[in-house]
């Protein structure tokens, strides 16, 4: 009973030992127990002690190979885990040394963006804003433009005839009306101290102040615009080039000869400034609500995908100002389609009077002079309904819609450019990596990162080996 005693012992101290000597352990242990029946003499006891020896040392052996298995794991885990932790701290270190290179790249980007939908809004618009013009104030057409495709021909037609430049007339008085604009104002608010812009923290008495500053602003350009709306439409094989300045003797005599015109048919200053002030003002309270609410719409959905993803605070400030920009287009694209019919009424009463020959864009050959007689706004309302029926009022329609197409077409194209630069300067890792090893600053989640294989095929190996070993 000792003899068993002591290899039993023997077999403890075997199984016992390490990972590597799983086979030889389980050999000895076996051949141990092949000698016992022949060292007891009991067969009763002979054969009770052989069992429970064989559980114990099968236990034992389990319990070994599990804990070579996690240790195994624990060396595999550091391994894998010691060079992507180094790695992490590494690219934060790396992206904290970009961050301010990032947001200074991005103060250039932005200034890119928003000087690009500059030079769109005013340069490149102008010749479809030309051709809407032309459509607008010829009260005899027989085609109606209202959509693209019958403005293409009339549009080859007229540079074969007159050349490229044709569609670019009226720039410099547009462009000088427009600055004219923001002097106004400028000099209204230095003046009076009325604000020149509004937002969502300006009190009901500044707004009202907004409001009659936009008032006098536009009633003082108005002469001034209706000199350069004839510059725009007139045709320049019938009619002498105007000089730069002459949009401001224009538009003086206009505004001097308040209630007596110098011309036959031509309407008095006080009967244009009325219609002109209360459109204007009314188109731009809806422009300001159309551009506040798709603002909001905007930056809500930005950041509720930041959210969504997790992320902390970075800067944004490209983002957002796409938003106020595409928010801007669609408070234009909204406001020049609905107020489109009273555009066209009052560039007809502008007109009036003023002798202009424009281009036949029926065919884009012959031009024709413009000849009515409107007594006012409500009279060419009428007129036009009875004569030309209520798709009268949306003549040249398709010029804006291809004004706007083409607008967006730039604003798409910068957005893309400026996303290039982006990356390729910013030197950011390929979002391939990023996603791969999920070093996503911003995700806050730097625990559960992704390691290397090795230990879920370590984990399966548990199951297997001990399954083995119970077999």
């Amino acid at each position: 009973m000792s003899g068993s005693i002591n290899n039993y012992s023997t077999l403890m101290h075997a199984t016992n030992r390490g990972y590597g000597e799983e086979t030889q352990s389980q050999a000895e242990a076996l051949r141990t127990m092949q000698k016992l029946p022949h060292i007891v003499s009991d067969p009763g006891m002979q054969l009770t002690h052989s069992i429970d020896d064989r559980e114990k040392a099968i236990v034992d052996n389990i319990n070994a190979d599990q804990n070579a298995v996690t240790h195994l794991k624990y060396i595999n885990s550091e391994r894998d885990k010691m060079p992507l932790d180094k790695l992490n701290k590494a690219l934060d270190k790396y992206l904290d040394s970009q961050e301010e290179a990032d947001v200074s790249l991005r103060k250039y980007l932005v200034f890119g963006v928003q000087w690009v939908s500059l030079v769109t809004e005013n340069l490149l618009s102008h010749p479809f804003i030309v051709l809407r013009r032309q459509c607008q104030v010829y009260n005899a057409s027989h085609r109606y433009h209202l959509h693209p495709f019958q403005l293409l021909p009339s549009i080859v037609h007229l540079h074969r005839r007159q050349g490229v430049t044709t569609l670019w007339k009226g720039l410099g008085s547009c462009l000088l009306v427009r600055g004219m604009t923001l002097a106004i104002d400028d000099v209204i608010c230095k003046v009076t101290s009325w604000p020149k812009e509004v937002d969502s923290r300006t009190t009901l008495k500044r707004f009202g102040q907004h409001i009659l500053l936009k008032c006098i602003s536009i009633g003082l350009v108005v002469p001034f615009y209706a000199a350069s709306l004839v510059e725009t439409v007139q045709s320049d094989i019938a009619s002498e080039k105007p000089g730069l300045l002459d949009v401001f003797r224009e538009g003086s005599l206009r505004l001097f000869y308040w209630s007596s015109p110098q011309k036959g048919r031509m309407l008095p200053a006080w009967a244009l400034i009325g219609p002109s002030v209360s459109m204007g003002i009314t188109k731009y309270l809806f422009s300001l609500v159309i551009r506040g609410v798709s603002s909001r719409i905007m930056r809500r959905r930005l950041t509720q995908k930041q959210e969504q993803r997790g992320a902390k605070y970075r800067d944004d400030t490209l983002e957002h100002q796409n938003a106020e920009i595409y928010a801007s287009l669609i408070a234009m694209l909204t406001t020049e389609v609905l107020f489109f019919p009273f555009e066209t009424i009052l560039h007809r009463l502008q007109l009036q009077g003023t002798r202009t020959i424009i281009d036949n864009l029926d065919n884009g050959y012959a031009v024709v002079p413009i000849l009515t007689n409107y007594q006012g706004a409500i009279d060419c309302y009428r007129t036009t309904l009875v004569t030309e029926g209520f798709s009268g009022l949306y003549k040249g329609f398709g010029a804006m819609i291809l004004q706007f197409a083409a607008h967006v077409a730039v604003i798409k194209l910068t957005k893309w450019i400026v996303g290039q630069i982006t990356e390729c300067v910013s030197n950011r890792p390929p979002a391939r990596i990023v996603q791969y090893y999920n070093l996503d600053r911003g995700a806050g989640h730097s625990d559960s990162t992704t390691i290397s294989p090795s230990i879920s095929s370590t984990e399966l190996d548990v199951h297997s080996v001990g399954q083995n070993s119970l077999d």
